[in-house]
């Protein structure tokens, strides 16, 4: 499954980007002594939704330790409390992707009370210094907000020693993420405060998996008001190019249309329209055609290329050589070829130029490489000089841990060809009748695309009545472009506010 499953908060690697972590970065860290946990806090007050906000700033450690006490996981959390402490008052815990992203971009990027100013049209970062600002979009002052770094993540760490498999996996990493949870929540007094759950692209899949652990335990139950998934990945056969699974062309159609329609290649009046008609269509005439394989009659081959063609803005010659099956590196590399550009995979407004323009694929993801300095410089920044942490280690942005991940659900379950977590989320919500889901996505998303989303979250098992979708004119992390995240911080202050 590794061929698909970096759909990062940043979507970890992607085509040919390099990672941005040391070969040895996730590797177990020595630990000669007991590690005392490090607990920095500051006293800080800020402006969040029109309101003035005293909290209390604190960066510290968990350690997780095994049933004989020996110190496997150091786990650094970043919680931002109003002052003073309201036990009433919600609480979020959250979390970007990966697997082996850190939570700098939720945390930089959208919720945290500092962010990092970066261009919002879908211009590159360029170099420092990146301006660190007070974010009016923090939802401080409607809840209590919680960062975890898991394991193998930012300056999170597996101690010598400790078998990697005991946290890089589904489970694993789901166990040790509720684990932290549950010692927050003791630690702070939090066991009666309303509480929401929610992460980044994997940290979608990671909220179904460690919502099972949360409300699944009989004799430790921790009810969750809401979960709040962005950029969601569950299914994963969307993602699986594997020769043969047509599904992975219909959910991606959407976007292609999307991205067209935003590179004046596909016209209609909004991108509402054309993400309507690209649905219809895909999962109409255009999975029917694709469901026939060979037998597909030669006149309905021809209309179906030709709506194909309309919707991606690619020529009918381009989608008869690919038999009407088009991947999405491939995409990435024609749709704007005759300009001599590639467009992004986290966010097609994103355009970037090769080498040369005669290759199948693009040589890297422009909207990568366009945010990732200012990002990096901007968490360590504010943890190191602005809350003191004292670290010697780098922080995990994007990491390697997903090269060692354990993707199978355990006992009971056969996944081994088909992963999808969504029913986890079906299952939590029909044993919590007062569980609410809110979903996020940008229009131009590749890494996690919308309709694979809707696909993901409309099935049978899942209360749609509790079931919110909203949808932003940017890519993967939406929250890039001011308006969006502006946009994004309101809906969500919304969903938390109507519990």
């Amino acid at each position: 499954m590794k061929h698909f499953l970096c759909a990062a908060a940043l979507a970890t690697v992607t085509l040919t980007t390099p990672a941005l972590a040391d070969n040895h970065k996730d590797t177990p860290q020595a630990s000669a002594e007991t590690i005392t946990p490090q607990v920095k806090t500051r006293e800080l007050s800020g402006t969040f939704g029109g309101t003035r906000v005293n909290y209390t700033a604190t960066i510290g450690e968990t350690i997780l330790t095994d049933e004989k006490g020996k110190q496997e996981a150091v786990i650094v959390t970043t919680s931002y409390v109003k002052s003073p402490r309201d036990t009433s008052r919600p609480v979020f815990f959250m979390y970007n992707g990966g697997p082996g992203s850190g939570s700098v971009w939720l945390q930089m990027g959208a919720f945290g009370p500092k962010r990092v100013a970066i261009p919002s049209d879908a211009r590159d970062d360029g170099a420092p210094p990146y301006p660190l600002l007070d974010n009016p979009d923090s939802l401080l002052d409607v809840a209590d907000l919680v960062f975890i770094d898991p394991p193998g993540t930012g300056f999170s760490y597996l101690t010598q020693g400790t078998d990697p498999k005991k946290y890089y996996g589904l489970q694993a990493d789901a166990k040790a993420v509720a684990q932290v949870i549950r010692r927050w929540i003791n630690d702070n007094g939090r066991w009666n405060s309303p509480k929401y759950l929610g992460g980044e692209s994997y940290g979608t899949t990671r909220t179904a998996m460690v919502v099972r652990e949360l409300e699944g335990e009989t004799f430790n139950d921790v009810g969750l008001n809401g979960l709040i998934l962005i950029s969601t990945i569950l299914d994963f056969g969307f993602g699986d190019s594997t020769p043969g699974n047509e599904m992975s062309f219909v959910a991606n159609l959407p976007n292609m249309a999307t991205a067209a329609w935003f590179h004046g290649k596909a016209q209609a009046p909004s991108v509402e329209a054309i993400a309507e008609e690209a649905r219809q269509f895909a999962i109409g005439p255009y999975a029917a055609a694709l469901l026939k394989g060979q037998d597909l009659p030669d006149a309905e081959r021809t209309a179906v290329r030709a709506e194909l063609a309309r919707l991606t803005g690619l020529s009918e010659t381009y989608l008869d050589n690919a038999e009407l099956r088009i991947s999405l590196p491939r995409f990435y590399k024609e749709l704007l070829r005759d300009r001599g550009l590639t467009i992004g995979r986290l966010d097609a407004r994103y355009t970037g130029k090769d080498y040369d323009n005669a290759g199948e694929t693009p040589d890297s993801d422009p909207s990568f490489y366009g945010i990732d300095a200012g990002y990096t410089a901007a968490i360590n920044s504010w943890a190191r000089e602005s809350l003191g942490f004292e670290t010697s280690r780098e922080y995990q942005s994007i990491g390697m841990v997903g090269q060692k991940w354990d993707w199978s659900l355990g006992e009971g379950w056969n996944n081994a060809f088909y992963l999808n977590v969504a029913p986890f989320i079906g299952q939590a919500m029909r044993q919590n009748s007062q569980l609410r889901v809110f979903n996020a996505q940008g229009w131009y998303d590749f890494a996690t695309p919308f309709f694979g989303a809707e696909y993901s979250l409309k099935r049978v098992g899942i209360p749609q009545e509790r079931l919110t979708f909203k949808y932003y004119d940017a890519g993967h992390m939406m929250y890039v472009r001011d308006e969006d995240r502006a946009a994004l911080s309101a809906d969500v202050r919304a969903f938390i506010r109507n519990r």
